[in-house]
């Protein structure tokens, strides 16, 4: 034992001198936000409709101040490192979020900024139709099916906005591409992200929910019948308590939130594509025990292994509103009003994570973690987590009031 313990004190005596001293290094900014989340979330919520507007304007921001200055989004702001690149991929499920603002606040500035995010990724479209993974600026730029499926996404709400004319010819070179490079069970494997661990990968799910937007646009391409494939592919993957394996960016024993909500939202949007009591049934079994894992104050920790116990001491703040939004999908598609109080508590506990004011490439962010300094997104603001955290306000915003 004592021998155990001569091994194990040093190391964890350095691992500790070793985060003193990283802290020790972060910018004042940074360690100012760290102890504001070590204080706690502060009891105030500023609302759906305040959330709304204050991500909306930070997303705006997130493009005025990407690093290449192109059109497209900044990956994130850091506490650290500053603006970041632009990501194509998320910037082209950004698109769909800034179109329904728009239309509904009557915002033609935010039509035309996604007009500059549309051509910018039309301009980087691969040959094949594919586009590549990762920042614009990181290598290697090869196509991608995830984020060709996010992309679609953008695509086919541009299509359905601005006509067949502007953006048509990318979104069907995109689904395409996405449609001629399944394999025959349903999954696709020829073309993987450089930037994460290798093996199948569940949440692309939420690919197929880009083949459906664009099936809905030019039904007799078979782009639905391929998203369908998948997503019945995905579901072998489902185990009977509605936990789903590989289903991780890198760690699919203990898979994100973020990728929880991905394979979920995935197949809601399946059956809502194709109703199916099948597809509707998974769904359910997922939610429900997601439902069972929340706590009283909205807190949903940040992985989850495949008894549903928390496998990290964090909360994922773009996971949490992700699962709360896939909640208000289906207390109306189910009929299932218990639903909504849990989807109300996930998205109250990230508002409150959330500063409404302050310094302008912090205020109306989203953080990858809170705690700010934790895995998912360290000490970073990340765009699709605004994305995300303004599609489950709207839906909260748009339910009978309580």
């Amino acid at each position: 034992m004592r021998g155990v313990l001569r091994a194990i004190v040093p190391r964890a005596l350095a691992d500790t001198y070793r985060a003193r001293a990283f802290r020790r290094s972060l910018p004042p900014v940074a360690l100012a936000v760290l102890a504001e989340d070590r204080a706690g979330l502060p009891a105030a919520d500023m609302g759906p409709a305040a959330a709304v507007a204050a991500a909306v304007d930070w997303i705006c921001r997130a493009q005025d101040r990407s690093r290449t200055q192109d059109g497209g989004v900044a990956r994130d702001f850091s506490l650290i490192d500053g603006w970041a690149a632009s990501y194509p991929e998320t910037t082209g499920y950004i698109i769909p979020t800034l179109i329904a603002v728009a239309r509904r606040d009557g915002r033609p500035d935010l039509m035309e900024r996604v007009r500059r995010m549309l051509d910018w990724l039309v301009s980087i479209q691969l040959p094949g139709g594919g586009f590549q993974g990762g920042r614009v600026d990181q290598t290697p730029v090869v196509p991608v099916t995830f984020n060709t499926g996010q992309i679609l996404l953008g695509l086919a709400a541009s299509v359905e906005a601005f006509g067949e004319a502007a953006y048509g010819g990318a979104m069907h070179a995109a689904a395409r591409f996405l449609r001629d490079s399944q394999d025959e069970d349903g999954a696709w494997r020829k073309h993987p992200t450089p930037f994460a661990k290798p093996g199948d990968k569940a949440y692309e799910t939420h690919v197929a929910w880009g083949l459906f937007e664009a099936a809905r646009l030019a039904p007799e391409e078979g782009y639905g019948e391929a998203g369908l494939r998948q997503v019945r592919w995905a579901l072998t993957r489902q185990r009977p308590n509605g936990w789903f394996a590989d289903n991780c960016l890198e760690n699919p024993a203990a898979p994100l939130t973020h990728t929880i909500g991905y394979v979920l939202r995935g197949v809601i949007e399946a059956h809502r594509y194709q109703p199916n009591p099948d597809l509707l049934a998974a769904a359910l079994r997922t939610a429900d025990a997601l439902v069972h894992v929340l706590d009283p104050a909205g807190r949903l920790a940040g992985r989850l292994d495949e008894n549903w116990r928390s496998a990290a001491a964090y909360v994922c703040l773009t996971g949490t509103v992700q699962i709360a939004a896939c909640w208000i999908l289906l207390a109306d598609i189910a009929g299932r009003p218990d639903f909504i109080e849990p989807a109300r508590r996930a998205n109250a506990f990230v508002r409150r994570a959330v500063k409404r004011d302050g310094a302008p490439d912090i205020a109306g962010g989203v953080k990858g973690s809170f705690p700010v300094s934790c895995e998912y997104g360290r000490f970073q603001y990340l765009n699709w987590a605004a994305k995300f955290f303004i599609d489950a306000n709207l839906m909260e915003q748009a339910l009978p009031p309580v």
